[in-house]
């Protein structure tokens, strides 16, 4: 009797299903929506450019007898660059002054002629004609003595180009010929370049929307002078200049080709550091959003243009909300409608949620984190 007891206990037993187990909720990192006054930047990527580059060529045609500068060097307005050879222009205004001299005596005796036949016409000793055709020499005279002083003044004015002087203080570039070397034949020679860099201009190209942007604050401002100022410039090494800068000039018109618009920032650049053709970053202070609500930018799902973020409620269900998004600061992105300070979003994993989704919470670590999330509860 207890044998067939125990085995009936037995066969019950294994005819028993085992309990299933019910899953747990997937696991994701979560931060909280934080609320703050935030400064809105602008980075644009450049090129520095001289604040005056003048060409220095040559003007007259001769061959170079001198090169004064050291290459690469800063020279000051007034010092001597280069020295033709002024001997052929010493004679062309050796020779404009000779013609010059003649065409004054012939005017003397044309004078003469005419002072001595205005009495003899009046006493008939000679002709009217005779008169009017020593009247004619005169004036003949006098547009020739005019036209020798002009060539004796374009012969001076030649001559004085022999010496050609550093036009402005900057740095001089590489000369682009050598002592010997005939120039100014047929053209005006490129000798070298001269950049005044202190300070020096930094050129960048702002989006058209940026540009929109900027304007729509206030469009009183549209083609006045700019009076931006603290404009932060970081160099190719990553390191930041130590001066400041302002805006400069803005283009007239946005590129057709590449929809920017050309934009000047000045930089004051005492010890020369700036040279023209550097590459940087400028960063701008466009506005302070006071009390922007930021989450971290992996929180945010793009798609065609719409942006939505998954909401953890307090049930610990997951919602998806479209969201509308500003400025980018760092890692973080602004929200401008669509959250609420304090709220929940998931900051990894999203892409294995769906919507009503139970999920278990854990806080964002902080290096990724807008701010130090909300222990999980």
């Amino acid at each position: 009797m207890l044998v067939a007891v125990a085995m009936a206990a037995t066969l019950s037993t294994a005819c028993e299903k085992p309990v299933a187990v019910a899953p747990q909720p997937p696991e994701v990192y979560v931060t909280t929506v934080v609320q703050k006054d935030v400064p809105v930047y602008l980075d644009l990527v450049g090129q520095t450019q001289g604040f005056q580059d003048v060409d220095i060529r040559a003007r007259v045609e001769g061959f170079l007898d001198t090169v004064n500068f050291r290459e690469g060097s800063f020279v000051r307005r007034g010092d001597l660059l280069y020295q033709i050879d002024p001997k052929p222009l010493q004679a062309t205004l050796a020779q404009a002054n000779a013609e010059l001299a003649t065409a004054r005596a012939r005017l003397a005796k044309a004078d003469n002629d005419v002072a001595r036949y205005v009495p003899l016409v009046a006493k008939q000793a000679v002709s009217q004609r005779e008169l009017d055709d020593a009247r004619a020499a005169q004036d003949a005279m006098r547009s020739q003595v005019e036209a020798s002083k002009a060539a004796v003044d374009k012969a001076t004015l030649d001559l004085g180009y022999v010496r050609i002087t550093a036009p402005i203080s900057g740095l001089v570039g590489t000369t682009q010929v050598k002592a010997g070397s005939l120039v100014g034949r047929g053209e005006s020679t490129l000798l070298t370049t001269v950049s005044s860099i202190d300070p020096i201009i930094f050129r960048v190209a702002i989006t058209e929307a940026d540009y929109l942007r900027i304007i729509k604050r206030d469009p009183t401002r549209a083609g006045q002078e700019g009076k931006v100022s603290g404009i932060e410039l970081t160099l190719a090494d990553g390191a930041a200049h130590v001066q400041t800068g302002t805006i400069g000039p803005v283009e007239r018109a946005v590129n057709s080709a590449t929809g920017t618009l050309g934009v000047q920032l000045y930089f004051p650049n005492p010890d020369n550091v700036l040279r023209p053709g550097q590459y940087g970053r400028a960063r701008l202070l466009l506005e302070t959003k006071a009390g922007a609500l930021l989450i971290p930018q992996r929180a945010v799902q793009e798609l065609q243009n719409l942006y939505s973020v998954a909401v953890v409620g307090a049930d610990k269900k997951v919602a998806f909300r479209n969201v509308k998004v500003g400025p980018r600061v760092d890692t973080l992105w602004i929200i401008e409608d669509g959250l609420k300070p304090g709220e929940q979003v998931v900051a990894e994993g999203l892409q294995s949620l769906r919507d009503g989704m139970e999920v278990r919470t854990k806080p964002m670590p902080a290096a990724g984190a807008a701010a130090p999330a909300g222990e999980a509860k």
